[in-house]
Protein backbone atom coordinates (compact mmCIF):
# COMPACT_ATOMS: atom_id res chain seq x y z
CA UNK A 1 0.00 0.00 0.00
CA UNK A 2 1.52 3.57 -0.84
CA UNK A 3 1.89 5.80 2.02
CA UNK A 4 0.01 9.38 0.56
CA UNK A 5 2.27 12.38 0.67
CA UNK A 6 0.70 13.81 3.73
CA UNK A 7 1.75 11.46 5.96
CA UNK A 8 5.92 11.57 5.52
CA UNK A 9 6.66 14.27 7.32
CA UNK A 10 5.94 12.52 10.52
CA UNK A 11 7.95 9.41 9.71
CA UNK A 12 11.31 12.18 8.22
CA UNK A 13 14.04 12.95 10.55
CA UNK A 14 15.74 15.71 9.05
CA UNK A 15 19.87 16.14 9.99
CA UNK A 16 21.88 18.46 9.24
CA UNK A 17 25.19 18.02 8.99
CA UNK A 18 26.56 21.61 10.64
CA UNK A 19 29.99 20.47 12.41
CA UNK A 20 32.48 21.08 9.63
CA UNK A 21 35.42 23.42 10.09
CA UNK A 22 35.32 25.20 7.38
CA UNK A 23 39.09 25.93 6.40
CA UNK A 24 38.28 26.75 2.80
CA UNK A 25 36.03 29.58 4.26
CA UNK A 26 38.45 30.94 6.19
CA UNK A 27 38.67 33.58 7.77
CA UNK A 28 34.78 34.05 7.87
CA UNK A 29 35.41 31.01 9.56
CA UNK A 30 37.84 32.13 12.41
CA UNK A 31 35.01 33.16 15.22
CA UNK A 32 31.80 30.99 13.64
CA UNK A 33 31.53 27.59 12.26
CA UNK A 34 30.49 27.54 8.08
CA UNK A 35 26.82 27.24 8.33
CA UNK A 36 26.83 30.46 10.82
CA UNK A 37 28.40 32.60 8.41
CA UNK A 38 26.01 35.43 7.07
CA UNK A 39 24.47 35.80 3.42
CA UNK A 40 22.18 37.97 1.78
CA UNK A 41 22.69 40.78 4.18
CA UNK A 42 20.53 39.76 7.18
CA UNK A 43 20.61 35.75 6.95
CA UNK A 44 22.95 33.05 7.23
CA UNK A 45 23.63 29.71 5.59
CA UNK A 46 22.19 27.62 7.84
CA UNK A 47 18.85 29.18 7.56
CA UNK A 48 18.72 27.80 3.92
CA UNK A 49 18.14 23.68 4.72
CA UNK A 50 16.30 24.67 7.99
CA UNK A 51 14.00 26.83 5.50
CA UNK A 52 13.39 24.31 3.22
CA UNK A 53 12.39 21.80 5.53
CA UNK A 54 10.16 24.02 6.89
CA UNK A 55 8.70 24.53 3.64
CA UNK A 56 8.19 21.04 2.71
CA UNK A 57 6.44 20.29 6.32
CA UNK A 58 9.40 18.52 7.90
CA UNK A 59 9.54 19.61 11.34
CA UNK A 60 11.48 17.57 13.15
CA UNK A 61 14.72 18.67 12.57
CA UNK A 62 18.56 18.28 14.13
CA UNK A 63 21.67 19.98 13.82
CA UNK A 64 24.89 18.55 14.28
CA UNK A 65 27.59 20.95 15.31
CA UNK A 66 31.24 20.85 16.51
CA UNK A 67 33.67 23.81 15.55
CA UNK A 68 32.72 27.17 16.32
CA UNK A 69 28.99 26.32 17.40
CA UNK A 70 28.50 29.21 19.95
CA UNK A 71 26.98 31.79 17.39
CA UNK A 72 25.15 29.14 15.53
CA UNK A 73 23.94 27.47 18.19
CA UNK A 74 22.80 31.05 19.55
CA UNK A 75 20.98 31.93 15.81
CA UNK A 76 18.70 28.65 16.24
CA UNK A 77 18.10 29.14 19.70
CA UNK A 78 16.85 32.69 18.72
CA UNK A 79 15.04 31.86 15.61
CA UNK A 80 13.35 29.03 15.58
CA UNK A 81 10.85 28.47 18.22
CA UNK A 82 7.72 25.94 17.89
CA UNK A 83 4.67 25.61 19.74
CA UNK A 84 4.88 23.75 22.86
CA UNK A 85 2.11 21.90 21.66
CA UNK A 86 2.97 21.12 18.27
CA UNK A 87 5.21 18.08 16.91
CA UNK A 88 8.43 20.26 15.44
CA UNK A 89 11.74 21.10 16.87
CA UNK A 90 14.85 22.09 16.14
CA UNK A 91 17.38 20.20 18.46
CA UNK A 92 21.10 21.06 18.16
CA UNK A 93 23.42 18.08 18.77
CA UNK A 94 27.29 19.27 19.64
CA UNK A 95 29.58 16.51 19.45
CA UNK A 96 30.63 14.82 22.72
CA UNK A 97 32.10 12.41 24.62
CA UNK A 98 31.07 10.03 26.36
CA UNK A 99 31.99 6.78 28.92
CA UNK A 100 31.45 4.80 25.18
CA UNK A 101 32.87 7.04 23.10
CA UNK A 102 36.28 9.84 23.66
CA UNK A 103 36.13 11.00 20.23
CA UNK A 104 34.99 14.13 18.39
CA UNK A 105 33.47 13.31 15.20
CA UNK A 106 35.62 11.99 12.94
CA UNK A 107 33.57 12.74 9.39
CA UNK A 108 29.98 13.10 8.61
CA UNK A 109 29.05 9.39 8.54
CA UNK A 110 30.86 9.54 12.18
CA UNK A 111 28.75 12.29 13.37
CA UNK A 112 25.62 10.95 12.94
CA UNK A 113 26.93 7.28 14.09
CA UNK A 114 27.18 8.83 17.38
CA UNK A 115 23.98 10.32 17.59
CA UNK A 116 22.28 7.31 15.87
CA UNK A 117 20.06 6.10 19.19
CA UNK A 118 18.56 10.00 19.10
CA UNK A 119 17.36 9.34 15.53
CA UNK A 120 16.15 5.99 15.02
CA UNK A 121 12.70 4.27 15.73
CA UNK A 122 10.39 2.91 14.12
CA UNK A 123 11.33 0.59 10.91
CA UNK A 124 9.60 2.61 8.38
CA UNK A 125 10.98 6.27 9.83
CA UNK A 126 13.40 7.69 7.30
CA UNK A 127 16.37 10.05 7.79
CA UNK A 128 17.15 13.11 5.25
CA UNK A 129 21.06 14.19 5.39
CA UNK A 130 21.52 17.38 4.54
CA UNK A 131 24.35 20.21 4.35
CA UNK A 132 24.39 23.22 6.31
CA UNK A 133 26.17 25.20 3.44
CA UNK A 134 24.56 25.07 0.26
CA UNK A 135 22.08 27.82 -1.06
CA UNK A 136 19.31 25.92 -3.30
CA UNK A 137 15.55 25.85 -2.75
CA UNK A 138 13.91 21.80 -2.86
CA UNK A 139 10.69 20.76 -1.79
CA UNK A 140 11.58 17.48 -0.16
CA UNK A 141 8.40 15.92 -0.90
CA UNK A 142 9.03 15.57 -4.19
CA UNK A 143 12.63 13.49 -3.08
CA UNK A 144 9.96 11.35 -0.54
CA UNK A 145 7.83 10.61 -3.37
CA UNK A 146 9.92 9.13 -5.67
CA UNK A 147 11.80 7.06 -2.77
CA UNK A 148 8.95 5.68 -1.41
CA UNK A 149 7.33 4.73 -5.21
CA UNK A 150 10.28 3.26 -6.03
CA UNK A 151 11.01 1.43 -3.18
CA UNK A 152 14.24 3.21 -2.86
CA UNK A 153 16.69 1.80 0.02
CA UNK A 154 18.34 4.92 -0.58
CA UNK A 155 17.61 8.06 -2.41
CA UNK A 156 20.51 10.54 -3.98
CA UNK A 157 19.97 14.11 -4.95
CA UNK A 158 21.78 14.73 -8.20
CA UNK A 159 22.40 17.79 -10.38
CA UNK A 160 23.32 17.46 -13.77
CA UNK A 161 26.42 18.80 -15.28
CA UNK A 162 28.26 19.65 -18.31
CA UNK A 163 31.98 17.78 -19.08
CA UNK A 164 33.63 21.11 -18.04
CA UNK A 165 32.25 21.25 -14.82
CA UNK A 166 32.20 17.36 -13.75
CA UNK A 167 35.30 16.49 -12.58
CA UNK A 168 34.94 18.91 -10.04
CA UNK A 169 31.95 16.69 -8.19
CA UNK A 170 31.61 13.19 -7.24
CA UNK A 171 30.08 11.85 -9.78
CA UNK A 172 26.87 9.04 -10.21
CA UNK A 173 26.29 7.02 -13.34
CA UNK A 174 22.21 6.48 -13.15
CA UNK A 175 20.67 3.64 -14.92
CA UNK A 176 17.62 5.16 -17.57
CA UNK A 177 14.97 3.79 -14.39
CA UNK A 178 17.34 6.03 -11.86
CA UNK A 179 19.22 2.94 -10.32
CA UNK A 180 22.59 4.03 -9.53
CA UNK A 181 24.99 1.62 -10.70
CA UNK A 182 28.34 3.76 -9.80
CA UNK A 183 29.60 6.42 -7.74
CA UNK A 184 33.58 7.81 -8.80
CA UNK A 185 35.16 11.10 -7.06
CA UNK A 186 36.20 13.76 -9.04
CA UNK A 187 37.08 11.14 -12.11
CA UNK A 188 38.89 12.97 -15.21
CA UNK A 189 40.11 11.63 -18.58
CA UNK A 190 38.30 8.34 -19.89
CA UNK A 191 37.52 7.53 -16.25
CA UNK A 192 35.27 10.74 -16.65
CA UNK A 193 33.87 10.09 -19.67
CA UNK A 194 32.55 6.66 -18.38
CA UNK A 195 30.70 7.80 -15.97
CA UNK A 196 27.92 9.40 -18.97
CA UNK A 197 24.18 9.12 -17.86
CA UNK A 198 21.30 9.51 -20.45
CA UNK A 199 20.05 12.43 -18.62
CA UNK A 200 17.03 12.67 -21.54
CA UNK A 201 15.64 9.63 -19.67
CA UNK A 202 15.79 11.78 -16.29
CA UNK A 203 13.80 14.02 -17.07
CA UNK A 204 15.89 16.87 -19.84
CA UNK A 205 15.13 17.75 -23.29
CA UNK A 206 17.42 16.15 -25.46
CA UNK A 207 19.55 19.38 -25.80
CA UNK A 208 20.12 19.88 -22.15
CA UNK A 209 20.78 16.20 -22.19
CA UNK A 210 23.46 16.50 -24.66
CA UNK A 211 25.46 19.32 -22.76
CA UNK A 212 24.70 18.02 -19.20
CA UNK A 213 25.27 14.60 -19.41
CA UNK A 214 27.19 14.12 -15.95
CA UNK A 215 25.13 13.91 -12.86
CA UNK A 216 26.64 15.10 -9.82
CA UNK A 217 26.09 14.19 -6.03
CA UNK A 218 24.43 16.83 -4.20
CA UNK A 219 25.13 15.52 -0.35
CA UNK A 220 21.57 14.92 -0.04
CA UNK A 221 20.48 11.68 0.95
CA UNK A 222 17.40 10.14 2.06
CA UNK A 223 17.68 6.86 4.10
CA UNK A 224 15.59 4.50 5.32
CA UNK A 225 16.01 3.47 9.09
CA UNK A 226 16.97 0.20 8.97
CA UNK A 227 19.23 0.79 6.51
CA UNK A 228 21.11 3.53 7.81
CA UNK A 229 21.55 1.81 11.30
CA UNK A 230 22.91 -1.30 8.81
CA UNK A 231 25.35 1.05 7.16
CA UNK A 232 27.14 2.72 9.90
CA UNK A 233 27.05 -0.39 11.73
CA UNK A 234 30.85 -0.60 10.84
CA UNK A 235 32.57 2.31 12.76
CA UNK A 236 35.61 2.51 9.48
CA UNK A 237 32.53 4.41 8.06
CA UNK A 238 32.67 7.82 8.87
CA UNK A 239 32.33 9.79 5.67
CA UNK A 240 29.12 9.41 3.78
CA UNK A 241 30.64 10.55 -0.05
CA UNK A 242 33.60 8.31 0.05
CA UNK A 243 32.46 5.99 1.89
CA UNK A 244 29.18 5.01 2.74
CA UNK A 245 27.40 5.60 -0.42
CA UNK A 246 29.53 3.28 -2.16
CA UNK A 247 28.71 0.86 0.23
CA UNK A 248 25.31 1.50 0.22
CA UNK A 249 25.66 0.79 -3.67
CA UNK A 250 27.10 -2.18 -3.07
CA UNK A 251 24.18 -3.55 -0.48
CA UNK A 252 20.79 -2.14 -1.31
CA UNK A 253 18.72 -0.65 -3.91
CA UNK A 254 19.96 3.16 -4.62
CA UNK A 255 18.12 5.45 -6.83
CA UNK A 256 18.88 9.44 -8.06
CA UNK A 257 16.67 12.36 -7.49
CA UNK A 258 17.30 14.35 -10.25
CA UNK A 259 17.24 18.04 -9.22
CA UNK A 260 17.75 20.78 -12.27
CA UNK A 261 17.03 24.33 -10.63
CA UNK A 262 19.93 26.21 -9.17
CA UNK A 263 22.35 25.06 -6.51
CA UNK A 264 25.32 26.05 -5.12
CA UNK A 265 28.15 24.76 -2.40
CA UNK A 266 29.36 27.73 -0.82
CA UNK A 267 32.17 25.78 0.49
CA UNK A 268 34.93 28.32 -0.44
CA UNK A 269 35.13 32.03 -0.74
CA UNK A 270 34.98 32.66 -4.51
CA UNK A 271 31.74 30.11 -4.68
CA UNK A 272 30.36 31.87 -1.69
CA UNK A 273 31.50 35.81 -2.88
CA UNK A 274 29.72 35.01 -6.24
CA UNK A 275 26.70 34.04 -5.05
CA UNK A 276 26.22 36.62 -3.18
CA UNK A 277 27.38 38.98 -5.69
CA UNK A 278 24.85 37.61 -7.82
CA UNK A 279 21.73 38.15 -5.23
CA UNK A 280 22.25 42.14 -6.82
CA UNK A 281 21.57 41.42 -9.96
CA UNK A 282 18.02 41.82 -11.99
CA UNK A 283 17.37 38.14 -12.28
CA UNK A 284 19.79 36.78 -9.65
CA UNK A 285 19.92 32.99 -9.66
CA UNK A 286 18.66 32.55 -5.98
CA UNK A 287 15.61 35.14 -5.34
CA UNK A 288 15.24 35.50 -1.38
CA UNK A 289 12.37 37.82 -2.83
CA UNK A 290 10.14 34.08 -3.80
CA UNK A 291 7.81 33.66 -1.23
CA UNK A 292 6.44 30.43 -2.33
CA UNK A 293 9.38 29.06 -0.52
CA UNK A 294 10.65 32.16 1.64
CA UNK A 295 13.49 31.68 3.39
CA UNK A 296 13.11 32.07 7.24
CA UNK A 297 15.57 34.36 9.54
CA UNK A 298 15.61 35.84 13.24
CA UNK A 299 13.38 38.34 13.69
CA UNK A 300 15.22 41.59 14.31
CA UNK A 301 13.46 44.65 15.49
CA UNK A 302 15.28 47.28 13.45
CA UNK A 303 14.56 50.80 12.04
CA UNK A 304 14.37 50.88 8.06
CA UNK A 305 17.31 52.28 6.48
CA UNK A 306 18.06 55.76 6.15
CA UNK A 307 19.31 57.06 3.13
CA UNK A 308 21.23 60.41 3.01
CA UNK A 309 22.32 62.07 -0.69
CA UNK A 310 23.27 58.56 -2.28
CA UNK A 311 23.93 56.97 -5.45
CA UNK A 312 22.88 53.17 -5.17
CA UNK A 313 22.52 50.50 -8.08
CA UNK A 314 21.96 46.93 -8.29
CA UNK A 315 22.29 46.74 -4.85
CA UNK A 316 21.03 45.01 -1.70
CA UNK A 317 20.61 47.35 1.72
CA UNK A 318 19.42 45.79 4.42
CA UNK A 319 17.66 47.05 7.41
CA UNK A 320 18.82 49.26 10.13
CA UNK A 321 21.73 50.28 8.16
CA UNK A 322 22.88 54.18 7.58
CA UNK A 323 24.51 55.36 4.88
CA UNK A 324 25.52 59.46 4.36
CA UNK A 325 26.67 60.40 0.54
CA UNK A 326 27.85 56.86 -0.59
CA UNK A 327 27.97 55.85 -4.40
CA UNK A 328 27.42 51.19 -3.93
CA UNK A 329 27.50 49.39 -7.04
CA UNK A 330 26.30 45.71 -6.93
CA UNK A 331 27.09 45.07 -3.45
CA UNK A 332 25.34 43.66 -0.65
CA UNK A 333 25.16 45.98 2.61
CA UNK A 334 24.44 44.09 5.75
CA UNK A 335 22.19 44.85 8.54
CA UNK A 336 23.21 47.98 11.17
CA UNK A 337 25.67 48.96 8.75
CA UNK A 338 27.69 52.25 8.65
CA UNK A 339 28.76 54.03 4.68
CA UNK A 340 30.51 57.42 5.53
CA UNK A 341 30.43 60.33 2.92
CA UNK A 342 32.08 59.87 -0.37
CA UNK A 343 32.57 56.52 0.02
CA UNK A 344 32.92 54.16 -3.29
CA UNK A 345 31.52 50.39 -2.60
CA UNK A 346 31.92 47.90 -6.07
CA UNK A 347 30.95 44.61 -5.74
CA UNK A 348 31.84 44.21 -2.23
CA UNK A 349 29.77 42.21 0.24
CA UNK A 350 29.46 43.88 3.57
CA UNK A 351 28.13 42.10 6.54
CA UNK A 352 27.02 45.03 9.04
CA UNK A 353 27.31 44.82 12.47
CA UNK A 354 25.78 42.72 15.65
CA UNK A 355 25.14 45.79 17.26
CA UNK A 356 25.34 49.77 17.33
CA UNK A 357 27.88 51.73 19.07
CA UNK A 358 26.96 54.32 21.98
CA UNK A 359 28.37 57.04 23.06
CA UNK A 360 30.51 54.32 25.81
CA UNK A 361 31.77 52.67 22.65
CA UNK A 362 32.89 55.89 20.77
CA UNK A 363 34.97 57.32 23.41
CA UNK A 364 36.54 53.75 24.05
CA UNK A 365 37.44 53.91 19.91
CA UNK A 366 39.06 57.69 20.45
CA UNK A 367 41.15 56.12 23.55
CA UNK A 368 42.71 53.40 21.19
CA UNK A 369 42.95 54.90 18.35
CA UNK A 370 40.83 52.91 15.88
CA UNK A 371 37.72 53.70 13.30
CA UNK A 372 34.52 53.41 14.61
CA UNK A 373 32.34 50.58 12.99
CA UNK A 374 31.60 50.82 9.45
CA UNK A 375 33.10 52.64 6.77
CA UNK A 376 34.88 55.72 7.15
CA UNK A 377 34.31 58.70 4.48
CA UNK A 378 36.33 58.70 1.25
CA UNK A 379 37.22 54.88 1.57
CA UNK A 380 37.11 52.90 -2.09
CA UNK A 381 36.16 49.43 -1.69
CA UNK A 382 35.96 47.09 -4.62
CA UNK A 383 35.72 43.26 -4.60
CA UNK A 384 35.66 42.55 -0.90
CA UNK A 385 34.24 41.26 2.11
CA UNK A 386 33.52 42.83 4.64
CA UNK A 387 33.01 41.12 7.93
CA UNK A 388 30.86 41.95 10.45
CA UNK A 389 32.10 44.19 12.90
CA UNK A 390 34.73 45.39 11.12
CA UNK A 391 36.27 48.96 12.20
CA UNK A 392 37.59 51.06 8.21
CA UNK A 393 38.71 54.19 8.92
CA UNK A 394 38.43 57.47 6.50
CA UNK A 395 40.38 57.27 3.44
CA UNK A 396 41.12 53.68 3.15
CA UNK A 397 41.44 52.21 -0.21
CA UNK A 398 40.46 48.31 -0.71
CA UNK A 399 41.00 47.77 -4.50
CA UNK A 400 44.44 45.12 -4.88
CA UNK A 401 45.68 46.57 -8.29
CA UNK A 402 48.32 44.26 -8.22
CA UNK A 403 45.87 41.11 -8.26
CA UNK A 404 47.30 39.25 -5.80
CA UNK A 405 45.47 35.83 -5.56
CA UNK A 406 46.50 34.77 -1.96
CA UNK A 407 48.06 36.31 0.86
CA UNK A 408 47.56 37.41 4.61
CA UNK A 409 48.42 41.13 5.27
CA UNK A 410 47.80 43.40 8.70
CA UNK A 411 44.30 43.55 9.24
CA UNK A 412 43.34 41.58 6.46
CA UNK A 413 43.54 38.64 4.36
CA UNK A 414 43.24 37.76 0.20
CA UNK A 415 41.66 34.60 -1.00
CA UNK A 416 40.71 34.16 -4.61
CA UNK A 417 41.80 37.48 -5.53
CA UNK A 418 38.69 38.17 -3.16
CA UNK A 419 39.82 40.62 -0.33
CA UNK A 420 38.43 39.94 3.02
CA UNK A 421 38.63 42.12 6.50
CA UNK A 422 37.65 39.33 9.51
CA UNK A 423 35.25 40.20 11.91
CA UNK A 424 36.04 42.92 14.30
CA UNK A 425 38.68 43.82 11.60
CA UNK A 426 40.53 47.13 12.14
CA UNK A 427 42.03 48.91 9.23
CA UNK A 428 43.47 52.42 10.06
CA UNK A 429 42.56 55.68 8.09
CA UNK A 430 44.59 55.92 4.84
CA UNK A 431 45.23 52.24 4.80
CA UNK A 432 45.34 51.05 0.75
CA UNK A 433 45.48 47.19 -0.30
Amino acid sequence: MVRKSKEYPTHVLSIILAGGAGKRLFPLTQDRSKPAVPLGGKYRLIDVPISNCLNSGLKKIFVLTQFNSASLNRHITNTYRFDPFAEGFIEVLAAEQTMTNSNWFQGTADAVRQHLHRFTGRENDYQLILSGDQLYRMDYHKVLDSHWKRGADVTICVIPKSESLASSFGLLKLANDGRVEQFREKPKGDTLREMQTDTAALGLTPEEARKRPYVASMGIYLFKCNVLTDLLADASMIDFGYQVIPRAIEKYDVYGYLFDDYWEDLGTVEAFYKANIDLTGSDPHFDFHDMTAPIYTRARFLPSTRVEQCEIRDSIISEGSILRGARIFNSVVGIRSRVGENVALERVMMMGADFYEDDEDLDYNRQLGIPNIGIGKESVIRKAIIDKNAHIGENVHIINEERIQNFDGPGYYIRDGIVIVPKNGILPSGTVI
